[in-house]
């Protein structure tokens, strides 16, 4: 199998494990503090990881002396986005939320552009302006009078700014590689991210009373350490190294359609046919996005 084909499969399996996240985060996040939850997850992800090139022996010390700066910009952007995901799963719904994280490709297109000098073919411009006017008529729930006023809920502007921060990441993980792993770079940006938000989340961690968390934090936290970060990490680096940035995020215009199939398997909610109409337009740039 291709290199290329290797990173679509990544991101295939990234969509579905994003996902997943979104519709147990809007049942975690009003019990906890998101930065709080962010810094178990990163530090927890980072030991999982760690067992992980312990045993496969990847060379971590030397990549983590090599221009150390790289791994706290990373660690940063995506303690960022991490945080403002769970801030805005207080206030949004979880196909709406997933919806402003499909306009992650275009965003990444930029930053490919300025960090990397990559160039889009004029159907990929195309491709991304549909997916993100289906991203916007999610958001807007096809609220035509809405999207006009430019009606938009708070918790979805507060998930945009992590969304930019996670498009940005995804450009440089490129940028700042010196021939490291996926392994061994998702480890080291989880070890910085980790640091930085448990300085940020300290005052939380005294305040907050672990025996009176309910148990869907446990099981969020569980499930978005191993598969909604560690895994998801180290997928968008593995295929981050194998595919242009724009392409790596245009498996995000899968998520809503994986979130709205968890909402169904959890809930029994089907999104209304308005709702349907802009996922339905964010898989057919998906489509586009990944012809060659």
């Amino acid at each position: 199998m291709s290199p290329a084909a290797l990173g679509h499969l990544a991101m295939l399996a990234f969509s579905a494990l994003v996902a997943g996240s979104f519709s147990l985060g809007v049942l975690a996040a009003p019990h906890i503090d998101p930065a709080l939850l962010s810094a178990w997850r990163f530090a927890l992800s980072a030991v999982f990881l760690a067992g992980l090139a312990w045993i496969s022996g990847a060379p971590v010390r030397k990549a983590a002396r090599r221009a150390p700066w790289r791994w706290l910009v990373l660690g940063a952007l995506m303690a960022a986005y991490f945080t403002l995901m769970f801030e805005g799963l207080k206030l949004a719904p979880a196909v709406q939320t997933a919806a402003v994280f499909t306009l992650t490709p275009v965003m990444a297109a930029g930053f490919g552009w300025l960090f990397l000098r990559q160039r889009t073919t004029p159907r990929m411009r195309v491709a991304l302006a549909l997916g993100g006017a289906g991203a916007l008529w999610v958001i807007f729930r096809g609220d035509i009078s809405a999207l006009l006023r430019f009606e938009i809920g708070r918790g979805e502007v507060i998930y945009f700014w992590g969304c930019a921060c996670h498009a940005a990441y995804a450009a440089l993980v490129r940028k700042f590689n010196r021939g490291e792993s996926a392994l061994t770079s998702t480890l080291l940006t989880m070890i910085a991210g980790a640091l930085i938000l448990t300085l940020w989340a300290a005052p939380s961690l005294r305040s907050t009373e672990l025996t009176a968390l309910p148990g869907i934090v446990w099981v969020t936290l569980a499930y978005i350490t191993i598969a909604a970060t560690a895994t998801t990490l180290w997928l968008v680096q593995f295929a981050s190294l194998r595919l242009p940035a724009a392409k790596v995020m245009a498996y995000t215009y899968l998520v809503p359609s994986w979130v709205i199939l968890w909402e169904l398997a959890m809930h029994g909610l089907w999104p209304s046919a308005l709702v349907g109409f802009g996922v339905a337009l964010t898989c057919v740039a998906l489509i586009m996005l990944l012809k060659d």
